[in-house]
């Protein structure tokens, strides 16, 4: 197998250290901060090896072209961008703490997520509109690499699609904002300018997640093998087990160990380095 090394740790010198203990040849340079080492193996505490040193790793069974993909499918929050919207529209309401602390074990795998979303959309009931307004300005931020991510693809072809358990009033603004193709969400019930506590329409869990990145490949006519999809979260995997190329980024340790890669030391753009 090939092996792809990034991330904060991932100098020439790492890699040239590594290759050895790999049983390969000397590292191929591979995009920025990224190298490429032909026909390697691994050795027992290889993931320990890599983690202390702050290197992400990919290990390629064959070579994956970027143009032979159609879809890239994300979450929105704590993956495409930094924050959980939620837990930052709680602090709004004085609830910051124990939202967050629902979102963190709900993200874990220990709550279902629709109970969870109810119970801490609960805890927003009375929370202005505006507050929603401010979050998006002062609070929501890309993730590293994103913007190149998404510029890439979608001169490769790929459709982009946002799918999330968060809240329309940032998919539709990132919609607009980022050129996305497709956008699945919830959305918050607002009457009188402040929020009811309720949300209208299908709640988007993990199984509309995975139904929606379903339908999207089928109107596209695209294979398990020509789908990417990114998250962070539990709620994220039956979605992520609909691609071939599934990347767990900045994730769980539940979703790290169901992924078929993950990027903990590097930004989205490293989801390049694993293509051609």
């Amino acid at each position: 197998m090939d092996l792809v090394l990034q991330g904060a740790g991932a100098t020439r010198a790492r890699a040239a250290e590594l290759a050895p203990l790999v049983g390969a040849r000397a590292p191929e340079a591979r995009g920025s901060g990224a190298y490429l080492v032909k026909d390697a193996t691994p050795f027992e505490g290889f993931g320990a090896w890599c983690g202390a040193r702050s290197i992400d790793w990919g290990w390629l069974r064959r070579p994956l072209r970027l143009a032979d993909m159609r879809l890239l499918a994300m979450d929105m929050d704590s993956t495409l961008i930094t924050i959980e919207c939620i837990d930052e529209i709680g602090a709004a309401a004085g609830r910051k703490a124990e939202i967050a602390q629902i979102t963190a074990r709900a993200m874990r795998g220990e709550l279902e997520f629709t109970e969870s979303l109810k119970r801490r959309v609960a805890l927003l009931e009375g929370v202005p509109e505006e507050a929603l307004e401010q979050v998006y300005r002062d609070k929501l931020r890309l993730s590293p690499g994103a913007e190149r991510l998404l510029e890439a693809c979608r001169a490769a072809g790929l459709k982009l699609m946002l799918v999330s358990g968060g809240f329309s009033f940032f998919t539709e603004r990132l919609r607009a904002r980022l050129g996305l193709d497709i956008v699945r969400s919830n959305a918050l019930e607002i009457e009188r300018g402040r929020l009811t506590g309720r949300l209208t329409g299908e709640i988007v869990n993990a199984r509309v997640k995975a139904e929606a990145v379903r339908a999207a490949a089928r109107a596209l006519g695209a294979r398990r093998e020509q789908l990417i999809a990114i998250g962070d979260g539990a709620n994220d995997m039956p979605m992520m087990d609909e691609a071939a190329v599934s990347v767990a980024y900045r994730a769980k340790p539940i979703v790290r160990e169901f992924a078929a890669f993950a990027l903990d030391h590097s930004g989205l753009d490293g989801v390049l380095n694993l293509f051609l």
